[in-house]
């Protein structure tokens, strides 16, 4: 009997299941099978669980100065800790790192990244266990596109221009560290009416190719930074 796989999904809105709406909140999320993570654990099947550990808003590892819980990088080791034993920690974040008061370059966002890379890294043992540290996969979110809401607007002012360089960034930074990478944008654009969230088409079509990613990564054909 095959060995169930945990797989966590770590990230921000994109994760959690934002729909997106024109007037850019309050919202509601996506029902489970309609979010990336849904779809994925469909297309990988009973073999693979999948966790979710999505928060709106949520950075790589900078201060929101409105909120103190959305820095990835000071709640993923509790997460890892909590969740372990774990196969493999998926992580996409960066769309908030692109803000402009948190004055950040494509190469700066990359670098919050890589600390969130190395601490899935060095996760082994978690607490009180001997459980190894799991692989890590990296995945630039795709770029974002033209906002209706002025409030967005400002929210997001010169964070398009950044947010196209996130997966040249990544893919260097993923290579650098030796752990897998894949282009969301290779795969979808980000739909959404309010220029920055996933129709659910868009996550469908994500959770497939991450899915197949993942295959490939446990199948050993999974090329490093591919």
């Amino acid at each position: 009997m095959t060995e169930t796989k945990s797989v966590l999904c770590f990230g921000d809105s994109l994760t959690w299941g934002w729909i997106p709406v024109v007037e850019g909140a309050p919202t509601y999320r996506y029902p489970f099978k309609d979010r990336w993570t849904g779809a994925m654990a469909a297309h990988l099947g009973d073999a693979y669980q999948v966790i979710e550990e999505g928060l709106s808003a949520r950075t790589t590892s900078a201060d929101d100065p409105n909120d103190p819980r959305l820095n990835g990088s000071v709640y993923l080791p509790s997460a890892l800790a909590s969740h372990l034993p774990l196969d493999l920690v998926i992580i996409m974040l960066g769309t908030n790192d692109t803000k402009p008061f948190f004055n950040r370059t494509p190469y700066d966002i990359a670098y919050g990244m890589a600390k969130l890379v190395g601490q899935v890294l060095s996760s082994a043992g978690g607490i009180g266990t001997p459980y190894p540290a799991p692989k890590c996969l990296v995945v630039a979110p795709p770029p974002l596109t033209p906002m209706p809401h002025p409030y967005f607007q400002g929210m997001f002012g010169g964070a398009h221009e950044k947010s196209t360089e996130l997966a040249l960034q990544y893919r260097n930074m993923a290579d650098f560290m030796k752990v897998e990478f894949l282009n969301a944008g290779d795969f979808i654009s980000t739909d959404g009416c309010d220029g920055i969230h996933f129709t659910a088409e868009n996550n469908h079509d994500l959770g497939k190719a991450v899915a197949q990613k993942v295959l490939r990564i446990f199948e050993g054909f999974g090329a490093k930074a591919a």
